[in-house]
Parts: C-alpha cells; structure tokens; sequence
C-alpha cells in the first residue's frame, strides 16, 4: 500500500490555476495526529521524516526530540527520523543522534557516483536511504519547532489518494510580509512563474524548504541540487503528474534563521538557471541560456572594488528510479 494512484485525467490534470487555488490549499490545523496515524496503519503506509541538515547544532537537536516523543512514541504516525548530514563541522551529527535519530552522511548514499552538493542533493539521495511510502522533509534551522508541521503535511496525503505532492506554506514573522514567500520567491522565482509556468501561480511559497511526498511520484523526477531543487521540483511534478497531484499546506507562523541579503542574488541566479534550463530542454529557450551561469558582482577589497565570480548553474540528478534500477541491473 501507499503507492500514489492516479483516478484518471478529469480529477488530476483537468483544474484550473483558480480551481486548485480553492481544491488544493488546505489548512494544518485540520488534520489529527491520532486520526491520521489510524488512516496510515488502515492502510498499511509507512511514514519517514528527514531533515537535511548542515551545521544546525542549535535547532537540530529539539526538533528532533520532539518529533520522535509526539509522533513516534505518544502517537506512531512516524515511522523513522533520518538526519541526511551535508558533512557539518559543528555538532550536528551528535545532536541528531543524541535526540533519537538515525544520521546519514549524504556523500556516504551511493558513493560510485560524483559527489554533488547542496540541500537538494541531500533530498535526492534520501530517497535510497528512506523506507517510508510517504516521505516529509522539513528544514532542521527552525526554532519553536511544532510537530503539527508534519500533520499538516501528510494529512492531503493520507486523506486524498489523488494528492502526490504537498508544499508548506506559513508566515514567516519577518516584520514586512508575513504571508508573503521570501525575497527570493518575490523578486524572482514568482516572476518567472508567471512568466513561463503560470499553472503554479497558485503557490503561495513556491520555495519553501518543508514538503511531503509519495515515494514512488519523488523516485520518477530528477532533482536539481542546491538551491534549486524546489522550483525544480514544482515543475517536474506539474509535467508529471498535473497541477491536481499537488497542494499546499497551511501550517502557520513559523521562525527559522534567515539567509543574509549577500547570499541571496547567488541563490536567485541558481533558481532563475534551473528555469532557463527546464525552458531550453522545452524548446522555450536557447540551449546557451541554460548553460550561462556566472553570478559577477563587484566587492570591496581593500584596494577598491574587484569583481567576485560564481558558477550559479545547478547540477542535476536523474530520477531516483533510474538510479537504483541500474544498481540492480
């Protein structure tokens, strides 16, 4: 069981952008830990939460904690915490096991291929770790951690078979747009949305960094690495599945450290070559385009000014599938 079923072409790819935004948005608050660990046992799904983590010495450690007390042994609705440790120098590893969980390191899953990087990786390479038919991955830099974060992600999941794929949605208690999606969602990611896949302006937080997922819907998308991994992800899905296989979730408030305002035209530049890229594979765009990633920018040296370089351009894993039928092969 736990396998995600399609029931034919009129209840999963025929919605409008307006009709998901109203069938495809639900609320967190509205799903019962108890009732739906009845509904996974019912059916036979396992469930694992993995936290992809780097140098989160400070937060990995209660929120693990807490997951494993409420919903794993007051309420079994959780079947396994995995930590996928992106080789931390801090803590990380021994917080996360000291809370109960099982740590990974991610350049230890499937080490006969080049190593890649980034959080995107860790969430690929989960995927041949993870046991679960339902698969959660939440942020570990998050403070006041509530497991009602997990209900809120697996109950479209476990109460509506044609949902594969659920996005987190929350205020960010940032002081400007609570409700909004983060600079980067607005100054870019949204606009390229609109501009090239308007089927998913619906999403309130298209990057947000917690989602759930059937198994088998993840292991058949590839995966960009690092920052791009989630406007990577909407899309694919959408091609794969129809906009009616995805939903968003209402989770609340939430607080987690926040990426310096330096950081952020980097991580725009990798979200925007993962666009260019998908558009050029479509025909959309030139083949050049998605190959162009230097981020220049001027900084102040000592002397004045010189410019600094980064290759934005994201690297790219194949559908997890792929991978482990070849393993057996």
């Amino acid at each position: 069981m736990g396998g995600w079923t399609r029931r034919g072409p009129a209840t999963i790819r025929g919605v409008n952008r307006d009709e998901w935004l109203a069938r495809r948005t639900y609320r967190g608050a509205d799903y019962d830990a108890e009732q739906l660990a009845h509904l996974a046992r019912r059916d036979g799904v396992r469930v694992s939460v993995c936290l992809p983590a780097l140098n989160v010495s400070g937060t990995v450690g209660p929120i693990v904690e807490t997951l494993r007390r409420r919903l794993v042994e007051e309420i079994p609705l959780v079947s396994e915490i995995v930590v996928m440790d992106g080789s931390s120098t801090d803590g990380t590893r021994r917080e996360a096991e000291e809370a109960g969980a099982r740590v990974v390191a991610d350049h230890e899953v499937l080490p006969r291929l080049a190593p890649g990087r980034g959080k995107g990786e860790a969430m690929w390479k989960s995927l041949a770790v993870l046991s679960g038919d339902l698969v959660v991955w939440l942020d570990a830099d998050v403070v006041d951690f509530d497991p009602a974060f997990v209900t809120g992600l697996l109950g479209p999941l476990l109460t509506d078979p044609d949902v594969g794929y659920v996005k987190a949605l929350y205020r960010r208690s940032l002081g400007d747009d609570d409700d909004g999606g983060g600079r980067v969602t607005e100054i870019c990611a949204r606009p390229l949305i609109n501009l090239f896949y308007p089927e998913l302006a619906g999403f309130a937080q298209p990057l947000s960094g917690e989602a759930a997922g059937r198994r088998d819907l993840l292991c058949s998308v590839p995966f960009f690495n690092g920052y791009a991994v989630e406007i990577g992800l909407l899309i694919d899905l959408v091609r794969t599945a129809g906009l009616g296989a995805l939903a968003q979730v209402d989770l609340g408030a939430r607080r987690h450290t926040n990426q310096p305002t330096a950081a952020l035209g980097a991580m725009a530049s990798t979200i925007s070559q993962a666009v260019l890229k998908r558009l050029a594979q479509e025909g959309r765009a030139p083949d050049e385009l998605a190959g162009a990633g230097a981020y220049v920018r001027p900084v102040r040296g000592a002397d004045g000014f010189e410019l600094a370089e980064l290759d934005t351009r994201p690297d790219e894993r194949p559908p997890m599938t792929d991978v482990l039928q070849a393993s057996v092969a």
